[in-house]
């Protein structure tokens, strides 16, 4: 797999003054530099060169996130009061609760 395909993230720290560029794939690995696209170019470098070891010691590689199959389902869990009250919302509604719940989510 490509380590184009891992999702990267650019956003300005300015706790360092510095773009920081990060790797979900790799939540412990950041990259700082002064413009965006040096930081972009830090980061990919660094995850090439983390899987690479990876894999040179055998190591499981993460999957990236794009490649990943979601089934579109999780469970979560739920105070009594707030399943009731959004149980209720749902019967105004005239919507299931999951599709209350699908659409709170959704923003």
């Amino acid at each position: 797999m490509s380590v184009d395909h891992y999702t990267y993230r650019v956003t300005w720290s300015p706790e360092d003054g510095e773009h920081v560029a990060l790797c979900a794939e790799f939540p412990s690995l950041s990259w700082l530099a002064a413009t965006p696209e040096e930081s972009l170019e830090g980061i990919r470098q660094m995850v090439s060169d983390v899987v690479a070891d990876m894999e040179t010691a055998g190591e499981t590689v993460p999957v990236a996130l794009a490649e990943k199959h979601y089934s579109g389902e999780f469970r979560v869990r739920i105070p009594p009061e707030v399943h009731r009250s959004l149980a209720m919302q749902a019967a105004e509604q005239g919507v299931s609760l999951n599709r209350l719940a699908s659409a709170k989510l959704a923003g």
